[in-house]
Order: C-alpha cells, then structure tokens, then sequence
C-alpha cells in the first residue's frame, strides 16, 4: 500500500527533535523523488554530515516492511548502506542511513553497470545468513505454488528478492539498497529475479539466462524443476500485483515472467 509522501517540515516537531539527538540541527532537507513506501524520504544535511532518512507512520502497513530493513542491516555486507538510528516519535518509525552519492543502475544489454551488480550479488550470496526470524522463501511463495511445489525453493541463504534497477546504486561499485523483502531461500532464486529485470531492461531470455549462468554459479547449478517450481510461483504471484494494481509496468512484468516460464520450459 502506499504511503502519502511529505516533506522533513511536515513531520511532526517531536518526530524533528528525536532524529536531531543523533544528528543535530538539521540545516537543509531535500525531499527524495522516487519510491512510494515511505512517507517521508529526504536528504538531510547537518553541520556535521550527510544522511538519508526514510520514515512511515507507525499505524500503517508499511512499517513491517521498514521494520524488515531495521532488522537485517547490521548483517548485511560492506556494499549496502549502513543503519545509522531508528528511532520512534510522534506517531512516526523513522531510520537514518549513510548517504550515497549515486545513481540507479542500468540494465539494458551492454551496460556496465552490469558487472558491478553481479560483483554485488556474488558479495550477497557469500554472505551467512543470519540466525533472526526472516520469512523462508517455501512459506513466502507457498500461496503461489504448481505442481513442482515450493519446498524446492527452500535453503539458507540471504536474499534480497527485489533487485528493480532502483533498488540498486551505482558509484565505483553497486549497493543494494531497500531491503524491504529479506528471504532464507535458495540461493539461485536472487538470479531468478534479476533476470525478470534484465528482460525489461531489454534482454532476451536467452541472453539473461546465458549471462547469469557466467556470472553466478548457484544459477549454474540450479536444478531445473526447482527453478520452474519459483517461475511458475513467481508468474502467479506477478499476475496477483497486476490486477490488485493494474499499472502498464506491473502488467508488463506479469508477461515477462509468463515469457521466462515459456523460454524455460524449452531449456535443456
């Protein structure tokens, strides 16, 4: 659900004063232009440093999701922006972050960009996953399930789940950012999902399945029921976002994953 954005000098003066116990006077906000599940999402600037905070009402549904962020950034790798505060006040959950001075990757066929997200993704799936209550990726897509059944989804590495190119900042390397939907799971399944993103950056199924297979050897190695056993749950779960929210890219991506189950039904 989204949340209605506003600006830092809309917040609540107490929501205000308890993020200024860790920063300080704020001296300039800039209101962040994209994204739609934060209610407030801004550039702060101190006297001392730059940050970036992200907040939603505590009564709304989304703050489960930002709770979710709160919770897995301490063990995340070096790569994803570090966890400064979380603080409650004033009817608002509120979180600050080192800010990056970046930009959102590219995806499109001979980007550059490219490499730099497989080398963060390669980071990711080295990482352990840690031992605190995250949603198992059998239980997330369990509604969602065919005939190969999700138990073929299950193992224990962290991912990310939700690599959009917005979900992903570019400097001299890639970050992965907007932790919203940490899952234990297979670790091929993060692959699974970037290539839906590939082939709305314009690549074929062919091609995004060859590339990931180069770079990531738990794509590799998948079985291949168990990867139709996602793809099939994945197009289902896609179709779902698309009617409860019919926007053209929801609707776009529910044809992409019917495309891929398609193109990976043929493979051998």
């Amino acid at each position: 659900m989204p949340v209605d954005r506003i600006h830092w000098d809309d917040l609540p003066l107490a929501a205000r004063a308890a993020v200024e116990q860790h920063t300080g006077p704020v001296l300039h906000a800039s209101t962040a232009d994209g994204g739609a599940n934060s209610g407030i999402a801004a550039t702060l600037t101190t006297a001392a440093e730059t940050l970036f905070v992200k907040g939603v009402p505590t009564a709304h549904p989304q703050i489960r999701t930002q709770q979710r962020e709160a919770s897995i950034n301490p063990y995340l790798p070096p790569s994803c922006p570090r966890l400064l505060w979380h603080v409650q006040a004033a009817g608002w959950d509120l979180i600050g972050y080192e800010h990056l001075v970046a930009r959102h990757a590219d995806y499109a066929p001979g980007s550059a960009d490219l490499q730099l997200v497989a080398v963060a993704l390669r980071e990711l799936q080295s990482t352990p996953c840690p031992d605190i209550p995250l949603k198992r990726a059998e239980d997330r897509w369990s509604g969602y399930a065919g005939p190969a059944g999700v138990d073929r989804l299950a193992g224990d590495t962290l991912l990310h789940t939700d690599l959009a190119p917005h979900n992903v900042f570019i400097t001299d390397r890639a970050h992965l950012i907007d932790w919203a939907w940490p899952t234990r799971g297979a670790a091929w399944i993060d692959p699974a999902v970037l290539i839906l993103r590939l082939m709305e950056a314009g690549h074929t199924a062919e091609a995004a399945d060859a590339w990931a297979c180069g770079q990531f050897p738990s794509w590799a190695a998948a079985p291949h029921t168990s990867v139709t056993a996602f793809s099939e749950a994945n197009a289902r779960t896609w179709d779902e976002i698309a009617r409860e929210d019919p926007q053209d890219w929801k609707r776009h991506m529910g044809r992409l994953a019917h495309d891929w189950v398609t193109y990976w039904r043929t493979r051998t």
